[in-house]
């Protein structure tokens, strides 16, 4: 393994060679997630994520897998999630919301699919949406103080959090009855629709993650004072929602 590939799929050949060779029999399966499985991998800059799915007796062994890392890192591979059969199964009910994203964007890679039969309680989906929407509130009034009101990490802060709204957006969708949205914007759009939130404001926060729009400070500034209310407008709804 070399430097970072264009495309995710490069990588797969080594990938399954090297957790054959460490982990043999004990694995289940390797499932791609997140950004590349969306289709929104950006080669130097988005991580490429594996669930790695192992046997109970091969879960007590992660140590095989130390001399890889290194060569895992210098091809953009994060450091997989490995979990077992029963772990998934056993988790469904306090990590729903991830399980959803999970299941609605990935690419079986290798072995078993492990995700497509899994079954989400709408009512814990809505529950962690409550709770993720009202935590990341606090953590961006607490940002946006550390921030002093300075543009630049103002900038960050938004494009670190926007990744977990896209998430619980997900969440939001499934709770009404919506199909998936692979693409971001249009995720946002039907979103902001369907819980009467200011679409103007989230667009510009997808436009400044993706570097598509150069604000003055000023604007960023009043830009997230208004994504700290549309924020907490929609947790308020959230709070109230019935599945």
């Amino acid at each position: 393994m070399g430097k970072a590939p264009k495309e995710p799929i490069e990588v797969f050949p080594e990938f399954i060679s090297d957790c054959k060779e460490i982990f043999g029999h004990d694995l289940v399966s390797i499932i791609l997630y997140g950004s590349a499985a969306e289709g929104h991998y950006r080669p130097g800059k988005s991580d490429i994520n594996f669930l790695v799915i192992l046997s109970e007796e091969g879960i007590d062994a992660l140590d095989r897998a130390f001399n890889k890392m290194a060569r895992w890192r210098k091809r953009n591979i994060a450091t997989p999630l490995f979990l077992t059969e029963h772990y998934i199964q056993s988790s469904l009910d306090v990590y729903p919301l991830e399980y959803l994203n999970f299941q609605l964007h990935y690419q079986m890679v290798f072995g078993k699919d492990v995700l497509k039969d899994l079954t989400l309680n709408p009512s814990l989906v809505r529950l962690q949406c409550e709770r993720e929407l009202k935590g990341k509130l606090l953590l961006l009034r607490r940002t946006f103080l550390e921030t002093e009101g300075k543009a630049r990490a103002l900038k960050s802060a938004i494009r670190f959090s926007l990744t977990a709204f896209m998430a619980i957006f997900e969440g939001l969708l499934f709770l009404k009855g919506q199909e998936p949205i692979k693409d971001r914007k249009q995720r946002i759009q039907q979103v902001c629709k369907d819980f009467d939130l200011d679409y103007s404001v989230f667009a510009t926060l997808l436009e400044i993650k993706e570097e598509k729009i150069k604000l003055r400070d000023e604007e960023i500034l009043e830009l997230f004072k208004r994504y700290l209310k549309q924020v907490r407008e929609l947790a308020i709804k959230v709070d109230s929602m019935e599945v």
